[in-house]
């Protein structure tokens, strides 16, 4: 680049804007530990005991529980850190998805859901992406969401993660805009979005240079959604389902 622009060398990337980055003959290691580590430290949380998830399994929050009130302006500053977070920590996407939701009157529920997530982050401080040589890099992607989980408008969430070789490249989660009557709707609406995605990754890695000769792999845990989405024949099973979701 030096050939082709004016600019300087100022040796290896390891440390940009929070995000730290590690190169070896092993591979590019990035991750944000440090990060993680203040966000601990300014709630003295550093050295908590861990737990192994970031959230409670089918525990399901709303607006208004009738707790006492939370710090607003605490739960706004740790759901920030949470989305700066999810740069390099995949793993946290639907838990700040879903905590950012409550941002505007929090209650000591939605506090202690924050928590919990600090204290994941505790036992997994070391974790990040990391991106090895390959030969062949084909982009693969994975989809999924949660039926009628928001229990406020009983709106699903979709979500989806592609990899490109060793490590993944794209990944979000959002609540859908309509109400699923199904599961196989719920499902096949996150995996349009997904195939959206795949649209428009394909074109960016072609204008990179990185073509993807071959079609890329979506993939779907809901036997139903697969069907509709091979197979969008109008019966009494998916009249409910929107034409505009047979995009894919």
């Amino acid at each position: 680049m030096m050939s082709t622009y004016e600019m300087s060398y100022l040796g290896l990337l390891h440390y940009f804007l929070g995000i730290e980055v590690s190169q070896t003959e092993n591979g590019i290691f990035i991750s944000q530990k440090k990060y993680a580590e203040n966000i601990l430290k300014k709630l003295n949380l550093l050295g908590c005991k861990s737990v192994a998830t970031p959230l409670i399994a089918n525990e399901k929050m709303r607006k208004f529980d009738g707790a006492k009130k939370a710090d607003a302006k605490k739960y706004r500053s740790l759901v920030g850190s949470f989305l700066y977070l999810t740069a390099t920590r995949p793993d946290i996407m639907f838990a700040a998805s879903l905590l950012s939701r409550y941002m505007q009157e929090p209650s000591q529920i939605h506090f202690r859901a924050e928590t919990r997530v600090l204290r994941y982050l505790q036992g997994t401080l070391d974790y990040g992406i990391l991106f090895t040589t390959v030969e062949k890099s084909r982009l693969i992607g994975y989809t999924d969401s949660d039926w009628a989980r928001c229990l406020d408008d009983m709106k699903s969430t979709s979500a989806y993660v592609f990899s490109l070789g060793s490590g993944i490249c794209s990944w979000a989660s959002k609540k859908q805009n309509v109400v699923a009557q199904s599961t196989a709707e719920a499902e096949y609406t996150a995996a349009v979005k997904a195939a959206s995605q795949v649209v428009w990754l394909r074109r960016i890695l072609e204008d990179i240079g990185e073509k993807q000769e071959e079609g890329t792999k979506l993939y779907c845990d809901n036997k139903s959604a697969i069907v509709i989405g091979k197979i969008p024949v109008s019966h009494d099973r998916t009249k409910h389902i929107a034409i505009k979701y047979h995009f894919i």
